[in-house]
């Protein structure tokens, strides 16, 4: 096992993580790293803050080099070669020198694919303008550094985590910028009320957002870019971003013959071994389970990719010992500017989708205790099973400490944790760091007073007539942010003694800032007979908590 010759095409995170994993494992194994552009493992996600001169020297993101791998790992690295077919009968691989263009072929024992994916760039029309560019590597990143300048004008194609980075950071280099999206949000995998803090810091810099709106096509002029999109508008540009989503490059697997998913992606076992025994698969190319619904999934983040390529080096070398790959749950984290939102597991509009039940419930709190200097405010958005209570996934934005609760609840997802447990969670509190109540926690409270039946609450605002809206926060703060249509203003304090004002005989809803004193209300309410339901989260968590906005309604 140990003299085995292991193959690996490609490098960056789970190339490079199988390939360290083997050494480890085999000291005597000859390993070799095919990797088609110049540089084998780069930190790709440090990308666009280098462009934007966040990450100043270009040197930190060349995380190892084929010298390096050598010295550290007696790794055989081959840059600028290309892996050009799988010949699995005799168990060797075709490649070819790209400098040199001399072609030879190397065997294997075991075959490692880590392709990674490409980013998307669709047949449209002026597409093949040079001003007009994917990030993909760092001769990519290059590229954009060189052609953008303070003062140029920029269009990013897509609003998802990368569009976002670029947007950023090409702000922050003096560019003015302009999204599109497609959908009628930033982030699409977010439920859009979650969004909305984000695209009201995106506008707040000066960020003009196209949502609900494609590209169709590209003229190219001789001082700029025109990108028209399917609304009819025209937005001018230097430079061009593409950022709409990625494909599997699994051309040379499915060449090979190798079993691929209904999207391109390479189909791997737990233990990464795709339908060839002695091929593995790894990274953004391959499709994995789900761990929410068992169901196939594609996560192209380095996290997993990283821990795919650490699972399949294992199954080589000590098959005993182990341990399956257990799935995705899909956690990320985005910063725009001063906002930072984040998401794990599945989104309620992802769940309606696909026909499956849930609940869900908003919460707003301090990042942190609220007397204490400082505190942010924060939103909190989870998602459950109706009949088990187990937490189906989790939404998080605001200014700050949202990776740290974001990455709780991603834990508690893959625990398999129900709302019931996140009350009782213990979780670090001194007034700099967090409540002695955290939002975590105040969000177990409230799904468990729902399923309990303790109140009922809503997202939407009524358009029913007969709906008594009646809004419990002070009178200052009501008329400052005033509810839409027609609402009853009876501050909490007093609402015992105003009882005599609403009508038993037509529903309420109670509504306030964050959510908390419409619950208060409406157990008031309720025990008076009242037939009543809460905003959920309050009115912060569905406008920007810095500015009034329009709420949904039904």
């Amino acid at each position: 096992m140990e003299h085995m010759n292991i193959l690996v095409i490609g490098g960056v995170a789970a190339g490079a993580s199988f390939a360290a994993r083997a050494r480890r494992l085999a000291e005597s194994a000859h390993i070799t790293i095919i990797e088609r552009g110049p540089d084998v493992s780069f930190a790709n996600c440090g990308l666009p803050y280098h462009i934007g001169g966040e990450i100043p020297k270009r040197d930190v993101l060349a995380v190892q080099s084929a010298a390096s791998l050598k010295g550290l790992l007696n790794l055989d690295v081959r840059v600028s070669t290309e892996a050009v077919a799988i010949d699995r009968g005799n168990k060797r691989v075709e490649v070819k020198n790209l400098d040199t263009g001399r072609s030879e072929y190397i065997s294997y024992d075991k075959l490692m694919l880590a392709p990674g994916a490409s980013p998307l760039r669709p047949p449209l029309p002026g597409i093949d303008d040079p001003r007009i560019f994917t990030l993909r590597n760092l001769q990519d990143m290059d590229r954009i550094v060189t052609a953008t300048e303070t003062g140029m004008r920029a269009v990013v194609i897509g609003a998802g985590f990368i569009g976002l980075e670029m947007t950023e950071q090409l702000h922050r280099k003096g560019l003015s910028v302009q999204l599109v999206e497609l959908q009628t949000q930033v982030i699409p995998p977010l439920d859009a009320p979650m969004a909305a803090l984000v695209e009201s810091e995106l506008r707040g810099h000066d960020i003009s957002l196209h949502l609900g709106d494609g590209i169709v096509r590209f003229e190219n002029e001789e001082t700029h870019v025109s990108c028209h999109l399917s609304s009819g508008k025209c937005l001018d540009a230097d430079v061009v971003i593409l950022s709409i989503g990625v494909r599997p490059d699994s051309e040379l697997a499915r060449a090979a013959g190798l079993e691929l998913g209904a999207r391109g992606h390479i189909i791997v076992d737990p233990f990464q071994r795709t339908s060839d025994p002695d091929i593995y698969a790894a990274g953004d190319a391959v499709e994995t389970i789900d761990r929410i619904v068992n169901s196939k999934t594609a996560v192209p983040m380095g996290g997993p990719a990283n821990r795919q390529g650490r699972v399949a080096a294992d199954h080589i070398f000590m098959p005993g010992k182990a341990r399956p790959y257990p799935g995705s749950v899909g956690t990320g984290i985005v910063r725009a500017f001063e906002v930072v939102v984040g998401i794990t597991g599945w989104s309620e509009k992802r769940l309606a989708a696909a026909g499956l039940p849930y609940e869900t419930v908003s919460v707003n709190d301090s990042h942190h205790a609220s007397y204490y200097p400082g505190a942010k405010p924060m939103t909190l958005k989870i998602i459950w099973e109706p009949e088990s209570g187990r937490l189906l996934g989790a939404q998080v934005s605001g200014f700050e400490g949202i990776d740290k609760r974001l990455d709780v609840l991603s834990t508690a997802i893959i625990a398999g944790m129900t709302v019931e447990d996140l009350c009782h969670l213990e979780l670090a509190y001194a007034p700099p760091f967090g409540s002695a109540k955290d939002i975590v926690n105040l969000a177990g409270f409230a799904a468990c007073n729902r399923r309990d039946g303790l109140v009922h609450h809503t997202s939407e605002l009524p358009t029913d007539p007969q709906t008594q809206i009646v809004d419990v926060r002070g009178k200052a703060l009501s008329e400052a942010y005033p509810v839409p249509g027609k609402v009853i203003n009876i501050p909490f304090p007093t609402l015992r003694a105003n009882l005599d004002k609403l009508d038993k005989t037509r529903p309420v809803l109670t509504v306030c800032a964050f959510g908390k004193m419409s619950y208060f209300a409406a157990r008031v309410l309720m025990q008076h007979g009242f037939t009543v339901a809460s905003f959920s989260g309050g009115l912060k968590a569905n406008v920007d908590p810095r500015t009034p906005g329009k709420l949904p309604t039904s």
